[in-house]
């Protein structure tokens, strides 16, 4: 990873608790709800890719990070939080950024139907004809998780009926996380999906090699690279 890239990184997970208690803050609320609805946490995360695909010859004009719309299958449509289109409008790649800070318990099932719901979505909508004349684009998941005692602490399993599968034992919220990414690639849901886990401003790290920031963004670049053409005009 290039050096300029780590440092648009730490100032990505800077950027992300600086606008995460921004927004506790400005809700008055002493729950994270307040944080977890705000949004815009992950902006500088949408910027590092920007700032990534432009360095390797991609338009700007061809990079979006609002109004991402994508048609669906089970579903009209999705917004994404980013997006490269070719000017000859074959889909290049499309990313969508998550993060967890707390309440783990109440959302994480919610975060994993999502992201499989949003796959599954996409690759049939891509099945379908919905984006005609062109291969597989491109698909990330990037998500970034609290390291901390609730996170970091093994979580029982609800097993009254049937056992669960052996990686979930004693397995943690990050753990659960890790296997949830590894899986997401493995059943090639999406091309590469990525794991920081952080305890505050200044700290960030890897999950596991095969969920790294560093493969997630060589992934991309590659990706890129071997798809200028469909840039030339």
């Amino acid at each position: 990873m290039k050096r300029q890239h780590k440092g648009l990184i730490k100032a990505a997970i800077k950027f992300f608790w600086e606008t995460k208690n921004k927004q506790l803050s400005a809700s008055r609320d002493s729950s994270n709800r307040g944080a977890v609805v705000g949004g815009k946490q992950l902006d500088a995360f949408a910027e590092l890719l920007k700032t990534i695909a432009i360095e390797n010859g991609v338009p700007e004009n061809c990079i979006y990070t609002s109004q991402a719309y994508l048609p669906g299958f089970f579903r009209s449509s999705k917004n994404w939080d980013f997006l490269i289109i070719a000017p000859n409008k074959k889909l290049i790649a499309a990313i969508e950024l998550k993060s967890q800070i707390g309440s783990y318990s109440n959302n994480f099932n919610n975060r994993a139907e999502e992201a499989l719901g949003d796959a599954v979505d996409l690759w049939t909508a891509f099945r379908e004809n919905q984006f005609p004349g062109q291969g597989a684009p491109w698909v990330g998941y990037l998500t970034v998780v609290g390291k901390d005692e609730g996170s970091t602490s093994p979580v029982r399993n609800n097993e009254p009926h049937y056992p669960v599968l052996p990686e979930f034992r004693d397995a943690t919220y990050l753990d659960r996380y890790r296997i949830l990414c590894q899986k997401l690639i493995l059943e090639r849901h999406y091309s590469m999906a990525a794991l920081i886990c952080t305890s505050g401003p200044q700290h960030y790290e890897d999950v596991s090699e095969d969920t790294s920031i560093d493969r997630f963004l060589q992934s991309f670049i590659g990706h890129l690279i071997g798809n200028l053409h469909e840039f030339q005009q």
